[in-house]
């Protein structure tokens, strides 16, 4: 993780080809959203955000599954949970599984959307520390497979999962 830290050069994570895993991985998650939810005849807007907040987070999950010790390293970095308690780095991935698999499923959405605001929500203050205190790394988010600056992006994404979920509870 050290190498992480370190590497990044000048003007790593403004170029908008910084992010292109990441762009990547949104659209394709966007894509399958409208699919499932077109497939089962659930073409509403809440039908979509089941389906992407499904397969975006099942595909997150699984890229820091790969490396499950470097994603807890990197994640102990600014996530306030898990840098007091290291074995929070080893559940958060399978708690995105979860979350990705109720989502998908459609299980207990009351319960999914409020579990999804607490959590990214939580995860929303430690990504918000780290940028004001200028933390310069690799985003754990992507596990190491992928390398992507922490950076704006990453608390975008926290936010927007906090917001789609409580859209959907307020829908429903």
């Amino acid at each position: 993780m050290a190498e992480a830290l370190h590497r990044r050069e000048e003007g790593r994570g403004t170029r908008i080809g910084d992010y292109w895993p990441l762009i990547a991985l949104v659209l394709g998650s966007a894509l399958s959203g409208l699919a499932i939810a077109a497939g089962f005849g659930e073409a509403s807007m809440r039908g979509f955000m089941h389906g992407f907040m499904g397969v975006f987070l099942f595909v997150f999950a699984l890229l820091k599954i790969f490396d499950l010790e470097g994603f807890k390293d990197g994640f102990a970095m600014y996530d306030l949970l898990a840098k007091r308690h290291s074995a929070y780095g080893y559940v958060y991935p399978f708690i995105e599984l979860a979350l990705a698999i109720a989502f998908l499923s459609f299980f207990m959405p009351q319960v999914t959307y409020i579990a999804t605001i607490i959590v990214f929500g939580f995860g929303t203050i430690g990504v918000l520390g780290a940028l004001r205190e200028g933390l310069d790394m690799d985003c754990p988010c992507m596990g190491n497979i992928l390398s992507v600056p922490l950076s704006t992006v990453t608390l975008t994404e926290d936010v927007a999962m906090v917001l789609m979920a409580l859209m959907m509870l307020i829908l429903m």
